[in-house]
């Protein structure tokens, strides 16, 4: 099958238009990443991280070849997921210059004390949590829903163990 042959509607270009975004905080995070090790900055668990690469991109791939062109869209979930898009946008300007999608831990640094981390200790990972379960199910896609948000579950509580372990041990 060549993309021509492939039945394109509404829930695609929803899917491909959260994938753009998704790569342009791809660049985002490799700059910052890079001006962050340049400057004394170290990565914990490098391991798992291609394991997240791999999760949202058979999410988003999954999210695009198995929902029906046709597929009926409940509106208020995009809404939810547009608000869990704020929420990601406030992380990402909270943390500023120190927001990547690795485990960067700059010695000594402070931890961020400000936008939603004066509340959550993980805000990112809630949102991306939410992200994973609401777009598929905005979409009538229940078991994308389930089954990434049962893996992504599982990936999450490993990092916030990596990122707690090495936040202690640069402070």
């Amino acid at each position: 099958m060549t993309l021509e042959q492939i039945p394109l509607g509404l829930p695609q270009a929803i899917v491909a238009a959260v994938a753009l975004q998704r790569l342009a905080e791809l660049a985002y995070a490799r700059r910052n990443t890079a001006r962050l090790r340049a400057a004394g900055a170290h990565e914990a668990g490098a391991r798992h991280y291609p394991l997240f690469v791999l999760l949202h991109g058979t999410w988003l791939a999954a999210l695009f070849a198995l929902v029906p062109p046709n597929a009926p869209i409940q509106w208020w979930l995009i809404g939810a997921f547009a608000a869990l898009q704020a929420g990601r946008l406030w992380v990402i300007a909270s943390l500023g210059p120190r927001w990547t999608t690795r485990v960067i831990v700059m010695p000594g640094a402070p931890l961020v004390r400000r936008g939603p981390y004066r509340w959550l200790r993980h805000p990112n990972y809630l949102i991306v949590a939410g992200e994973i379960a609401v777009l598929p199910l905005a979409l009538g896609a229940w078991g994308i829903a389930a089954f990434w948000s049962a893996l992504n579950g599982a990936l999450i509580a490993h990092r916030i163990r990596v990122e707690t372990r090495a936040l202690q041990l640069s402070s």
